[in-house]
């Protein structure tokens, strides 16, 4: 199946199940993370009967995750185009529920010059996780989603933890739906483009850290709960790896796609002036 969080009038979002044709039911919640905090959400969502809603809005699919972790230079490929070694544990960071935006909602920048995308399949957590092996840890996944990591390379690199590159607000585009793990299927191909250029494409076959490791070792050191967000990586093909490097100028179109799951279109309006430090 799959879920989505759709804006309703007046700007509210709610949870909602897609039945197919651009289709969608609302569900009894207010988001998909609220929603796979029900008990039995799966009978529910089965269950479901009401007015249909089309031509969706999507909002970011996870407007409260608790947690938003991230995992970088997890593709064999990405990590020789940034010039490292293969890792021997996960290379994590953290955002916020405040940097998300919905799957066609427009991105501004205001600050940064250096704007790069990184085309990502997320993992949605879909019950309480705590020092789990990676047979729970799969067991714990609700689904999967399309993301992109979009990072400001020029932030990022003012010193050696990237937090500061990674965490803006609103430029973190996430859905449009999440399918249900037992429809998705176990490896997916992830593609990038650039108006329409493509820039990613690689194939989760090649992660150095599967879904159910991240979860696994993620939860040694904090509980993982439903509706929390993990990102798994990028493959190569990122600006900053280029010669030159390149990044996403003033208007243009970035488009995020994972077959079996959704596209997110997003398009960028940047104002590299910055009143913070040079």
């Amino acid at each position: 199946m799959k879920l989505a969080t759709l804006r309703t009038s007046g700007g509210r979002t709610t949870a909602a199940l897609a039945t197919g044709d651009g289709t969608y039911v609302a569900l009894p919640a207010t988001d998909v993370g609220a929603f796979l905090s029900r008990k039995n959400w799966r009978l529910i969502a089965l269950a479901a009967e009401g007015e249909e809603m089309g031509n969706p809005d999507f909002a970011p699919l996870l407007p409260n995750a608790g947690k938003v972790i991230c995992c970088g230079l997890n593709y064999g490929d990405h990590i020789q185009e940034m010039g490292r070694d293969l890792p021997e544990y996960p290379t994590l960071f953290a955002k916020y529920a405040d940097t998300l935006v919905g799957a066609n909602d427009p991105v501004e920048v205001h600050g940064s010059g250096r704007v790069d995308w990184e085309a990502e399949l997320a993992v949605v957590v879909g019950s309480e996780l705590y020092q789990a092996d990676e047979d729970q840890a799969r067991e714990a996944i609700a689904g999967y989603t399309v993301a992109n990591d979009v990072s400001m390379r020029d932030w990022q690199n003012r010193t050696l933890q990237w937090f500061q590159g990674k965490a803006w607000d609103r430029t973190t585009p996430v859905g449009p739906v999440m399918v249900t793990a037992d429809e998705a299927g176990e490896h997916f191909q992830v593609k990038g483009y650039v108006n329409g250029e493509l820039v990613q494409n690689g194939n989760t076959r090649t992660l150095v850290f599967g879904p159910a490791q991240l979860l696994s070792y993620i939860s040694q050191f904090t509980v993982l709960r439903p509706g929390d967000l993990v990102l798994t990586g990028t493959p190569g093909g990122v600006g900053m790896g280029m010669t030159p490097p390149r990044f996403l100028q003033d208007g243009d179109t970035l488009v995020t796609e994972i077959g079996g799951i959704g596209r997110l279109e997003n398009r960028f309006a940047i104002h590299a002036n910055a009143n913070a430090l040079a």
